[in-house]
């Protein structure tokens, strides 16, 4: 029971975040959502609906941390191969430049 209680809230250990891992939080966040909106059709006491809430709420924010750690595990591929690409823009770029400078002179 502590663990499950720990992994609804995202209290377990660091690890890297798969597109599965984003997807399920996803789509456990769209459900709470679902099932929240037909138990307001449905007459809910506004206890149950109030705790259904907040465990969207849990949800809502673990999907986001799930985000936030698939983007920072992109991120470094992604500085490494715009730092690449600047490298041979400067490279050409540089030597327009000295090839306008010989024509002007």
């Amino acid at each position: 029971m502590r663990n499950a209680k720990k992994e609804a809230v995202g209290l377990q250990p660091k690890r890297s975040v798969t597109q599965t891992d984003l997807e399920y939080a996803q789509k456990a966040m769209q459900q709470q959502w679902f099932d929240l909106v037909m138990a307001e059709q449905e007459g809910s006491s506004l206890d149950v609906l109030e705790h259904m809430y907040d465990t969207y709420i849990l949800l809502a924010e673990e999907y986001n941390r799930c985000y936030e750690a698939s983007q920072q595990v992109k991120q470094p591929a992604l500085r490494t191969t715009s730092t690449s690409k600047r490298t041979k823009t400067r490279n050409i770029s540089s030597n327009d430049n000295q090839k306008h400078i010989k024509l002007a002179s």
